[in-house]
């Protein structure tokens, strides 16, 4: 098994490409207790259409990689989850706009452990009445959801960002789209984004690499698979400018919710060059509007945000946003001098002393995260997603310039580009 060394992070990877193109990463945590497992594959909400090897293109609903998700966890006899807990693990999953994760935490019984989540991912149970059976479960999540007023300030954002890029859809789908999800179609994607080589397993922690990758060898030698599916995605044709400056509605809130969101042009990075482009973002975004800088402060001071405002930026395959808000008492006027802030940092520049703090912040942190297992397993899947190296951020950070950041900002912040989403309550 072929090892990486990283002598500055003082960390080992380990790495194998199995026969059948999953990709096996160990990375060895002496004198820790807890192991983390990650099986990953590139299938996500926002993969809906696909171009086939003949020139078919291949639809699919809104929602249907989580719904796979949440069917994965079923089988003809026994539980999955008792399955884990009986090995003193604990299990979950989770889908995002372009990955589907399942994943579980032990102290003991590693081996064992990963066979189930290896079976379990790999050996899908699907018949009409499970599936009828799990849509009236999945939209009554989908109608939960639609009275979270977090949820629905988010994505009204997105609603009000994006055309067509289905990042705009709820990840579960609509009631709609639920409602049209087969047991046929399920086994299809299944057969076609849950093949080894569409996926990854990431393992951190005080386990043997050696041993643990005999342990995936073996499981993956007992199962035959198909070739790989051959297909491409097929982009959604999305403009550059906001569908509509303004997404509004009311739920019982005490407090209304307001986001400020900014849609990123330059959708076609990949790999590196995409990762120090969300490095830059989260630097301007820190610089701006983290708890220590005067616009926050100004806000905070005079009651107009709460300890819920914060700042982000997301971005993917075809989609990249920044989101900057949380509760506030005028939405209006946030959202006014959130836009001021950023147009006028634009048009001045960051101050160099402050990008260089906040540079030395973010290396500070990445560094804390290599102290948690956890943290390091859901984001080496991120970034391994992305074609990006989370091993390399520190060096990307320190390569980073003002200029850089500066650049991106003047780029990002562009009137047509923005648009508002505000929850209120009836009162509001």
């Amino acid at each position: 098994m072929p090892a990486l060394e990283y002598p500055r992070l003082e960390e080992t990877l380990h790495h194998e490409r199995l026969d059948n193109g999953l990709d096996v990463f160990v990375l060895p945590k002496p004198g820790f207790t807890k192991t983390f497992a990650v099986l990953a594959t590139r299938f996500g909400s926002a993969d809906n259409r696909f171009r086939l090897a003949d020139g078919r293109e291949f639809a699919v609903p809104d929602g249907l990689a989580h719904f796979l998700e949440h069917k994965m966890f079923e089988e003809p006899d026994g539980d999955v989850f008792a399955r884990f807990a009986a090995n003193g693990a604990s299990a979950n999953a989770y889908t995002g706009f372009d990955q589907t994760v399942y994943l579980f935490s032990a102290t003991r019984n590693v081996d064992r452990c990963l066979d189930i989540l290896l079976d379990f991912v790999q050996s899908p149970y699907f018949t009409d009445a499970n599936v009828e059976k799990e849509k009236g479960i999945i939209i009554q999540e989908i109608h939960m959801y639609r009275d979270n007023p977090d949820w629905r300030v988010y994505f009204g954002l997105l609603e009000a960002l994006y055309h067509r890029h289905p990042v705009r859809i709820d990840i579960a789908g609509t009631p709609e789209s639920v409602s049209s999800i087969t047991k046929e179609l399920l086994y299809e994607c299944h057969r076609m984004f849950y093949h080894p080589s569409n996926m990854h397993l990431f393992v951190v922690g005080g386990v043997d690499p050696e041993r643990t990758l005999e342990t995936v060898r073996a499981n993956q030698a007992r199962k035959r698979f198909d070739p790989p599916a051959v297909f491409e995605r097929v982009p959604a044709d999305e403009p550059e400018n906001a569908k509509e400056p303004m997404r509004q509605a009311t739920l019982a809130v005490a407090m209304p919710k307001c986001y400020v969101g900014f849609k990123e042009t330059d959708v076609a990075l990949v790999g590196e060059r995409a990762i120090r482009r969300d490095l830059v973002a989260r630097i301007v975004l820190d610089a701006l509007f983290s708890r220590s800088s005067p616009v926050y402060q100004d806000m905070y001071d005079e009651h107009l945000v709460f300890d819920s405002f914060g700042a982000q930026f997301t971005s993917g395959p075809g989609y990249a946003f920044s989101v900057i808000g949380g509760d506030t008492r005028d939405p209006g006027e946030m959202a006014r001098r959130v836009t001021e802030a950023m147009e006028r940092t634009a048009e001045r520049g960051l101050d160099a002393d402050v990008f260089e703090r906040i540079r030395r912040k973010k290396i500070g942190a990445h560094l804390r995260l290599w102290n948690s297992p956890e943290a390091v397993a859901g984001e080496f899947v991120r970034f391994r997603h992305r074609g990006g190296d989370l091993f390399r951020v520190v060096e990307l950070y320190e390569s980073l310039t003002l200029e850089e950041a500066n650049g991106w900002l003047r780029a990002h912040v562009h009137p047509s580009h923005r648009a508002v989403s505000v929850v209120r309550g009836d009162a509001s």
